[in-house]
């Protein structure tokens, strides 16, 4: 008898306890660690998104009756709203960071970074069972020492690097390295379910290099993206429901919604990948253009597209669409809306320009004659 499950065995996104990438930094004053996030996100500005999460240290502040935001043309945002810390919603909000430094002085982080401070040693003792995963130590002067508790609670804590609370450099490129190691990989996605109604056949079987197109981009994708395990592909088709086809597929759960379903249900599938999202519709994508396009991919970003040199928006199905995409296609197709490229317009991406014959969409007979001319 087969146990029962009350809800849906979904893959989740591998999380910490707020965020998916996450440090904790502990062991001195709440004023420098602020000090020492804000220095290390200054060097890191133009790599990675960083977030900073504390407490608040007031005393006098009240759980307000109105929430208010304020926006400010350089882009800030002043937010005073009544709201609780609560570790489901903080992935929600701290989805788009590739870091998030955490006061361990208040809360807890999946890894952590110790400061030694002689003064703290009460302190440390108090919160020594949050040093679970311990990445590096910093001293905050010569003379400061490792505690006689420390080496019982984490044997190997003086083989750990350690810095100077003023190596600012060697700190930052410490945690860039992290971030550079908690990069997602890719898997391709050839978008092969659309109904095909203009060109009155299915466009995915038209061929324009010898065979059909959506096994042509599959071969580009599996030469790109091959397996890492065994049993474990690095491209896919999207299909629709018992729609036939040879290869490793994702059905299309998110039904009726076109290529913004298949997006999301890749993503459903394997929610830890960026996908590589590519249309069947657009023969003069070669896979030197692909590996453009992966060239110069910003995974601080939420996507990396094409855009055509004289055109108004990027391009959506030539895609590289990173994780932290997967919510926020989510919050708008719960808005009502379901075209990808208006997420792209209005989010933050990474624009590749390209000649614009090289992502022209080919949607009608006449077209697909022409293109195989041009092709040939």
């Amino acid at each position: 008898m087969s146990k029962h499950q009350k809800h849906t065995n979904l893959v989740r996104r591998n999380n910490g306890i707020y965020a998916n990438n996450e440090i904790s930094i502990l062991g001195v004053k709440c004023s420098i660690i602020s000090d020492l996030v804000y220095k290390i996100a200054k060097k890191n500005q133009k790599k990675a998104k960083i977030a900073y999460l504390d407490a608040s240290h007031s005393d006098t502040v009240e759980s307000p009756i109105l929430d208010t935001f304020t926006f400010h043309h350089s882009g800030n945002l002043d937010l005073n709203s009544k709201y609780e810390l609560n570790k489901f919603n903080a992935r929600i909000q701290l989805a788009q960071y590739d870091l998030v430094c955490i006061n361990g002085n208040h809360y807890q982080g999946e890894k952590q970074v110790l400061i030694l401070d002689n003064e703290k040693e009460a302190s440390v003792k108090k919160r020594v069972h949050q040093l679970t995963n311990v990445q590096f130590v910093i001293k905050m002067s010569p003379e400061s020492n490792y505690f006689d508790f420390l080496e019982n609670a984490i044997p190997n804590i003086k083989e750990l690097p350690c810095y100077a609370i003023d190596d600012i450099e060697k700190i930052s490129n410490h945690l860039g390295g992290l971030i550079e190691s908690n990069i997602p990989d890719i898997q391709g996605l050839v978008l092969a379910g659309g109904q095909s109604t203009r060109m009155g056949a299915d466009k995915g079987l038209l061929e324009y290099h010898g065979i059909s197109q959506r096994e042509f981009l599959y071969q580009i994708f599996q030469d790109l993206f091959p397996r890492k395990e065994e049993g474990q592909l690095g491209s896919y088709y999207s299909v629709r429901q018992h729609q036939d086809i040879s290869g490793n597929s994702i059905v299309d759960k998110f039904k009726g919604l076109g290529p913004f379903g298949g997006i999301c249900s890749a993503f459903q599938e394997n929610p830890n990948t960026a996908w590589l999202v590519i249309a069947t519709d657009v023969p003069f994508v070669s896979e030197e253009k692909i590996s453009l396009l992966l060239k110069h991919r910003n995974p601080s970003k939420i996507a990396t597209t094409f855009k055509g040199k004289n055109k108004e928006f990027p391009e959506p199905l030539i895609t590289i669409w990173e994780p932290k995409a997967y919510p926020l296609l989510l919050q708008y197709l719960s808005q009502g809306y379901s075209c990808p490229r208006k997420v792209l317009i209005n989010s933050d991406v990474e624009i590749v320009e390209i000649e614009d014959d090289f992502i022209r969409n080919i949607n009608t007979p006449q077209e697909f004659e022409e293109a195989k001319k041009e092709l040939k």
